[in-house]
């Protein structure tokens, strides 16, 4: 299982998981800035499913894949097409 990043960390991106995370498996999307478009992903061939990242998010956008909420599960997809 990984970790999904959803739509509450969209346009805030805080970067504490990031900065939590032991293995670096978070990464922003490409063409990232800090003007537009932030969206942060995780790797899930790199994620060792610690949970570090979950509960430093401010915005608590970041779940266990299989808890994301209803609303937000094409974040799923989403995170798997930035790594395919």
């Amino acid at each position: 299982m990984t970790y999904i990043i959803c739509e509450p960390c969209v346009g805030v991106c805080d970067k504490a998981c990031v900065e939590e995370c032991p293995v670096d498996c978070i990464q922003p999307r490409d063409g990232y800035d800090d003007i537009a478009g932030k969206q942060l992903y995780i790797e899930a061939d790199t994620c060792i499913d610690c949970g570090a990242c979950e509960p430093v998010c401010p915005v608590n956008a970041i779940y266990p894949e299989a808890d994301v909420p209803e609303e937000w599960t094409n974040y799923i997809e989403i995170n798997a097409a930035h790594f395919a």
